[in-house]
């Protein structure tokens, strides 16, 4: 966001203080100010004034239940780098049918956090019949120019309006119902158009989440299929652990030996055409990334842009659980650093959300991971086999194996020693390809320059038939570009060309 976007006083009075309830902080005293004055309140998007029953419900952690067909959305469900809800075991809790409030929440429904995560807004992508909301989450009453308040609360033009009403600081951020203050700029030419033009593009970016959660799940069903339909004579028997096998893995954790790792464990080892370990598939031994210590490679420079001779920073905590990247970094550093080559797959080793792997598909200049990435690399670069095992690590992700092989505390570590004990089913060629496709088609670049409204919806939707999640991402990220680009363009009223073309 343009700098410009900011007004930082040289000096306040004592009335502005006692306004503000006598706070001393530098950030209450900034303001918002952008050089198109025609703006509407989100207050003045809804259809009606907020009530209670819009609000959440709290209901405390002893109504967390391990399985259940009722679940409790959290704060942490609304994240800045989606429009839909991220589902994880942090976010979404299984409930007791006792503590179940029906909210009847529809396909559609904006769901907005009005505290810890201040501002951050989704859309639902489906009816949700058995869902609730929690205490911080409002759902708004909304029927016109959705997408329109969408797109604007999802910007920084809105979360940096947050940021002024709302402290930071605190452990928990308490927002209230501020963000109902927040200034939507309205373009003051060709207006219908432009709006239907904003609208169109943030419609086409929430189908392409859509349509990579879908072949995600479709990736792991397939190749849970393949498993269980082409399993050896063997019938599995649940059996304790003998003294042998807790001294040959030389780990005493009781996950390793449960009943439920035990089974999906037997599964994969039973496989028809047998298991590899991942040096075996022709990968050299698992390395870390980058160490970025000071002490390590000296004083480096970070940007949020991409500058001249910078690095390209992925890191695992950035990394989603479809295998694609939600924020890039880059850095700056005099030395040679290790850098990523095509077909190289990373994998978050560390903590809570650890097992998250991206596959480099093509040549990214300069392209570094960190220390706490683990880098497999191939000794012949197969680019259906490497993204064949990082599918398959997504789906011992899935299956909770991934936990159970690391170790320590804070979410764990799947060391490096441990990789060995990871095996990979040798599914035949043909069905190896079929799950590959779905995460890279190798499609020919996507293209919307010159469309007009209706050529666009129809060309999009033909892409995303064709698409793998990794097109499906580079393509998301353009429209996301290209919305960035019109709405601050809107902010500094300058008129909006509504081609797709970026400039």
């Amino acid at each position: 966001m343009s700098e410009n976007y900011i007004d930082i006083p040289m000096f306040t009075t004592i009335k502005e203080v006692e306004e503000r309830d006598y706070t001393l902080s530098a950030t209450q005293y900034k303001t918002f100010s952008i050089k198109n004055k025609n703006i509407k309140y989100v207050r003045e998007f809804l259809d009606r004034d907020l009530k209670r029953n819009d609000l959440g419900n709290e209901i405390g952690s002893e109504s967390y239940i391990k399985e259940s067909k009722y679940i409790f959305i959290k704060t942490k469900a609304l994240q800045e780098h989606s429009y839909l809800l991220d589902k994880n075991k942090e976010s979404i809790q299984f409930v007791t049918t006792n503590n179940f409030r029906n909210y009847n929440l529809k396909k559609d429904d904006l769901l907005i956090s009005k505290d810890s995560n201040v501002g951050e807004i989704i859309i639902l992508d489906k009816d949700y019949k058995n869902a609730m909301l929690c205490g911080g989450i409002y759902r708004l009453p909304i029927s016109r120019n959705k997408y329109y308040l969408l797109a604007f609360i999802k910007n920084k033009i809105v979360r940096s309006q947050i940021d002024f009403m709302v402290p930071r600081g605190s452990t928990i951020r308490h927002g209230k119902t501020k963000f109902l203050d927040c200034k939507i700029p309205i373009p003051n030419r060709n207006i219908e158009n432009t709006i239907k033009y904003i609208e169109i593009i943030t419609k086409a970016i929430i189908e392409k989440e859509i349509k990579i959660q879908e072949l995600h799940n479709r990736i792991l069903d397939k190749i849970d299929e393949e498993l269980k339909e082409n399993q050896k004579t063997n019938l599995y028997k649940y059996k304790l652990p003998t003294i042998d096998e807790i001294i040959n893995l030389d780990r005493m954790d009781s996950s390793l030996y449960s009943r439920e790792f035990k089974k999906n464990e037997f599964i994969i080892l039973n496989y028809l055409n047998g298991v590899s370990n991942i040096e075996e598939l022709g990968f050299e031994k698992p390395s870390r990334g980058q160490n970025l210590q000071l002490s390590n490679i000296g004083k480096s420079v970070y940007s949020n842009e991409e500058l001249k001779g910078f690095y390209r920073l992925i890191l695992p905590k950035y990394l989603s659980k479809y295998g694609t990247v939600n924020t890039v970094e880059y850095i700056g550093n005099k030395n040679e650093l290790k850098t990523l080559e095509k077909g190289n797959i990373i994998f978050g080793a560390e903590g809570n959300e650890k097992g998250r792997s991206l596959v480099i598909i093509e040549n990214k200049d300069k392209a570094i991971t960190n220390i706490h990435g683990i880098t497999l690399k191939q000794k012949k670069h197969d680019s259906s086999k490497c993204i064949f095992v990082k599918l398959f690590l997504d789906y011992l992700r899935n299956k909770g194996m991934i936990d159970a092989y690391a170790v320590g505390g804070n979410g764990g570590s799947l060391a490096i020693k441990y990789w060995n004990y990871l095996k990979f089913p040798n599914f035949p060629l043909e069905i190896e390809k079929k799950i590959t496709s779905l995460y890279y088609n190798n499609l020919e670049q996507y293209n919307i320059d010159e469309y007009n409204f209706g050529r666009f919806k129809e060309y999009d939707r033909k892409f995303n038939e064709k698409a793998g999640i990794y097109e499906l991402d580079k393509s998301r990220k353009y429209l996301q570009k290209l919305l960035d680009s019109t709405i601050e363009k809107i902010a500094n009223d300058i008129e909006v060309k509504t081609n797709f073309c970026i400039n």
